[in-house]
């Protein structure tokens, strides 16, 4: 599979809007456990998601593959995709322009770039706007929420963020102690959860978890959607396959910076008040 090429999860957050509610129904089945129901027969996945055969053929249509062997074929190769390690990825080949160098440190630095260019092409701007609202609203108190690696990720927003407004939460420990943070999880929370793929499970339960309860989530995740783009609120999606073993987390750190970049603008006059007094703070407590 093409890494670059635009994945059917993708497709689908971005026409949500644009299907039936039979339509987006089974979407959703699909993000859901993605993309097992789509490697059933059409009757399966039907049955599944309680809708007719007919309205799956149009929803793979309004995906654009004109027959449902096609769109399996898709599925299979994201899926072989979405579930390598380390130890089975494949690294592209990067092709060296007439003149450059072909040293290690500039085709890995090019590979990067193209993940973040690719990465700004299927970004959502309604999407982002709609996520640095939540983060926003000092009425909404904010939890966060990384994986094994990602939680880097989610420590990079929590430092920032605390600075910018109160109530923000970070969620770390060992997850038998999670359960104490969903107990205080009401309607007015915002969780913000960074999954990239070889998917957590206990990640997955505790934002569907924290949903049930009324949270609006906000999904940090790849093109591959970790199932729980089905419930997030927001999805903001990005490219992290890089000329290397490893994903690259340089796209999703630069999503984390654009989102304290257009909290810190919006709201300018209070975050410098609150910047001011916190740098007063640590005026009179620092040795």
């Amino acid at each position: 599979m093409n890494e670059a090429a635009q994945t059917i999860a993708e497709m689908i957050r971005h026409r949500l809007d644009l299907l039936t509610p039979t339509e987006r129904k089974a979407a959703l089945v699909l993000l859901g456990n993605y993309p097992v129901p789509g490697l059933q027969t059409v009757a399966q996945f039907a049955k599944q998601a309680m809708v007719s055969n007919p309205t799956i053929l149009r929803l793979i249509a309004k995906l654009g593959f004109s027959a449902y062997a096609d769109f399996q074929r898709c599925l299979r190769g994201e899926l072989e995709a979405r579930l390598r390690s380390p130890l089975t990825k494949e690294i592209p080949v990067s092709p060296t322009s007439v003149g450059e160098t072909a040293d290690f440190i500039s085709t890995y630095w090019r590979s990067v770039m193209a993940a973040m260019e690719a990465s700004l092409k299927g970004l959502s701007v309604a999407e982002f706007e709609g996520a640095v609202a939540l983060l926003s609203d000092n009425r909404r108190p904010v939890m966060i929420l990384g994986g094994r690696l990602s939680t880097s990720l989610a420590t990079q927003l929590y430092l920032h963020l605390r600075e910018l407004r109160s109530d923000v939460q970070l969620i770390n420990g060992q997850t038998a102690s999670w359960a104490e943070y969903l107990l205080d999880v009401t309607p007015a929370h915002t969780l913000i959860v960074f999954d990239i793929r070889r998917y957590q499970e206990d990640i997955i339960r505790f934002g569907q978890e924290a949903v049930r309860r009324g949270a609006r989530l906000i999904l940090v995740t790849d093109e591959w959607l970790s199932p729980l783009a089905a419930v997030a609120r927001q999805v903001l999606a990005v490219r992290t396959a890089v000329n290397s073993h490893w994903d690259s987390f340089a796209p999703v750190s630069s999503v984390v910076e654009a989102i304290i970049a257009q909290i810190s603008t919006d709201r300018w006059r209070a975050v410098r008040e609150r910047v001011e007094e916190l740098e007063g703070i640590r005026r009179n407590v620092t040795l």
